[in-house]
């Protein structure tokens, strides 16, 4: 995955050999926990859903890397006084990513007894904001039918929000998109209130439900 800061991408993954990657309501609020935590330092979440075997976020890069303080560390001065040293690394977004999908595998193998790979071995994240990244035409994929459109700069991010929004109705979970409770659809709709969006960003590109 290759990100750049001030554009706007499609995250998602799926279970390997398609199986199951939520078993209980728990397991997606733990999820949506973990992306609380690994994907807003770097990015805005513009809209969400987890399915059953797979997820898609929709995101706004702010910076592709960050800087994390650690100030456990300890040293002695020559009078054998402890000080506190703050040491800096960086932490990049592909990192994060790859942290979220691991840990959550760990706890999922325990949970259900099982070992191995829980998600397919790449991620995927298409840049919705460069025309460079698309080509306008429809595409299958193991999630469904994929769009690329003319001019994507301007249409494909509300194309792309509407398909994430509509995937439990595709895959016939519900009826309508506010029936299901893991995407930012209720959010978006005032179902609910939730904090994981920024739907200030989301207004800036023009994208509603």
């Amino acid at each position: 995955m290759q990100f750049e800061s001030d554009h706007i991408y499609h995250i998602f993954n799926r279970g390997n050999n398609s199986q199951k990657i939520f078993f209980s309501d728990e397991n997606y609020h733990f999820f949506l926990k973990k992306l609380k935590r690994q994907i807003l330092p770097f990015a805005d979440i513009l809209a969400w859903c987890l399915m059953p075997n797979h997820f898609h976020l929709m995101v706004y890069v702010n910076s592709t890397q960050i800087k994390i303080e650690n100030n456990q560390s300890e040293s002695k001065d020559k009078y054998g006084v402890k000080w506190g040293v703050v040491t800096n690394t960086v932490q990049i977004l592909n990192k994060s990513i790859a942290i979220l999908l691991r840990s959550y595998t760990r706890a999922i193998n325990n949970q259900e007894n099982r070992t191995g790979s829980l998600f397919q071995m790449a991620t995927k994240a298409k840049c919705l904001t460069d025309n460079s990244y698309l080509t306008p035409a429809w595409f299958q994929t193991s999630f469904g039918t994929v769009i690329n459109i003319s001019e994507p700069d301007h249409n494909y991010p509300q194309v792309c929000f509407e398909y994430i929004h509509m995937n439990p109705v595709s895959a016939k979970l519900v009826e309508n998109a506010s029936d299901w409770e893991f995407s930012s659809y209720q959010d978006y709709t005032g179902l609910r209130n939730g904090k994981l969006i920024n739907r200030e960003r989301a207004l800036e590109f023009g994208l509603e439900v």
